[in-house]
């Protein structure tokens, strides 16, 4: 399990050119490439072990989409390059999750834990501000998993919802056999090689999951109540 919080999030899984665009939810090839760093893998090794995981996000906090752009020259000749877009998620909050072998899980916990690289949300400028390991759990699937884990936005954004006991947080998963509402996406990684970057379609399913709010106002109770007669 891995909590990616921080300032600012972009996983952009369609970017081209000089507009780098961020999907809603961190893609399954950005944090299947925060792993590898973590593990301390070379780009061109081969990605197709992490990409057999099962992977899943649920929205904890859903941050604002926020827009900057960048300029740039040439060193050799000075020359102005084009404008550079570049999207991002502010104050956003995830819960991910990789089910599969016990021992490559297993491994990627512990190098989470001690990184050979640093992870970063989708890009380097943009450091996590939590820790990101949140540690292995054994319910038996990972929407279980998603369903159980406690609500992890920030005291402020949880606070804004006092009114409400439960809320209902937006899950994406790797659809399984069955799933009737699948949309495809091109992030599944076939190679990270920065000369020949490859990435084949997946299947996602969208699920709303309820978890309490720690932060909810009390119900109201009258303690009179149990003295008034019928």
């Amino acid at each position: 399990m891995l909590l990616l919080a921080g300032p600012l999030q972009s996983w952009g899984s369609s970017a081209r050119f000089a507009r780098r665009t961020t999907g809603q939810a961190p893609s399954k090839s950005g944090v299947l490439g925060l792993l590898a760093a973590a593990q301390g893998r070379d780009r061109t090794a081969d990605p197709s072990d992490l990409a057999q995981l099962r992977f899943g996000v649920r929205v904890d906090q859903r941050g604002t989409r926020i827009r900057d752009y960048q300029t740039a020259h040439r060193p050799d000749t000075g020359e102005a390059m084009p404008v550079s877009e570049r999207f991002y998620l502010a104050d956003a909050v995830f819960v991910a999750g990789a089910e599969g072998d016990d021992d490559l899980i297993g491994e990627l916990d512990r190098a989470l834990r001690e990184p050979a690289y640093l992870p970063y949300l989708g890009r380097r400028s943009c450091p996590p501000s939590r820790p990101v390991a949140l540690g292995l759990r054994r319910e038996t699937t990972l929407e279980a998993v998603l369903r159980r884990e406690e609500w992890h936005a920030a005291e402020w954004y949880q606070r804004r919802h006092r009114n409400e006991p439960e809320v209902t947080l937006d899950c994406f998963l790797d659809a399984a056999e069955g799933d009737r509402e699948v949309d495809s996406v091109r992030d599944l990684p076939l190679s990270f090689d920065p000369s020949h970057r490859r990435y084949a379609l997946r299947g996602v399913t969208r699920r709303g999951v309820a978890v309490p709010n720690p932060k909810a106002d009390p119900p109201d109770h009258d303690p009179m109540s149990a003295l008034e007669g019928d």
